[in-house]
């Protein structure tokens, strides 16, 4: 029997028991959650995921991902709103990538909002 893995969103939790359900499907129950899940989702190169969780606003047409970039680390440095009984949310996150010998990080401050009982994310400040 193999070791359950570890979720990429580095939350010290397994996958299948934190993004996996959500990468499902399974509705996200605050904007950080959904935040890791997109993470999560971004490192497996999961455009579905992404694609239904970004609100019809604001929504691309398609993702495309650069198969030379990794997505290593995820870092929620401050959030506001965004529980369960909101209706808006922000998480300001840095996402550390790798892409052959060069390293760095995406600073954001994303701007989410539910709607019924699912969160979507509308857009974010890059720093």
């Amino acid at each position: 029997m193999s070791e359950p893995s570890r979720c990429p969103c580095l939350s010290g939790n397994t996958f299948e028991s934190c993004c996996g359900p959500l990468l499902q499907g399974a509705p996200a129950p605050t904007a950080e959650r959904l935040m890791r899940s997109r993470f999560t989702a971004f490192s497996l190169a999961d455009a579905g995921h992404l694609l239904r969780t970004w609100h019809p606003s604001t929504r691309p047409g398609s993702i495309e991902f650069d198969p030379e970039l990794s997505w290593r680390r995820l870092v929620i440095l401050d959030r506001a709103a965004g529980g369960p009984f909101d209706r808006e949310g922000v998480v300001e996150f840095e996402a550390h990538w790798r892409q052959g010998a060069e390293r760095g990080s995406l600073h954001e401050r994303s701007r989410f909002v539910r709607e019924g009982r699912e969160w979507y994310y509308v857009d974010g400040d890059v720093e």
